[in-house]
């Protein structure tokens, strides 16, 4: 399987992973969930291994501009899993990035010794 990196094309941090997948001669094909979105099964298969609390990003902007009936809704813990997942489908901006998938592993996030080791 190719690795595929998901995010947001202006993102710096998705510019940062991909300039260093680009210097480290690692083939990849870029999924940009802004454009794209993203479908629901693959972000139900990325909850279940990672966990909703992983893949949400509170503390962007996207969340913050949320209505406080929604973030009060994730400190429930009966609904949280479900309203984040809805969340994140409605508004792909919520979803830390960048997430790559290998075949092998998810990650999320970008750190150059995490990626060594990913792809090491």
């Amino acid at each position: 399987m190719t690795t595929k990196i998901y995010g947001i094309k202006t993102c710096d941090t998705v510019r940062k992973a991909r300039t260093w997948l680009d210097a480290h001669g690692i083939a990849y094909q870029f999924h940009d969930y802004r454009a794209s979105g993203i479908d629901e099964a693959r972000l139900r298969r990325w909850v279940a291994a990672l966990g909703w609390t992983k893949l949400l990003n509170k503390a962007g902007t996207s969340f913050r501009a949320l209505p406080d009936a929604d973030k009060a809704g994730l400190a429930d813990a009966a609904q949280a899993e479900a309203l984040a997942i809805a969340l994140m489908l409605a508004n792909p901006t919520l979803i830390k990035r960048p997430v790559i998938e290998t075949g092998e592993a998810l990650h999320v996030g970008f750190k150059p010794d995490d990626y060594a080791a990913l792809f090491g």
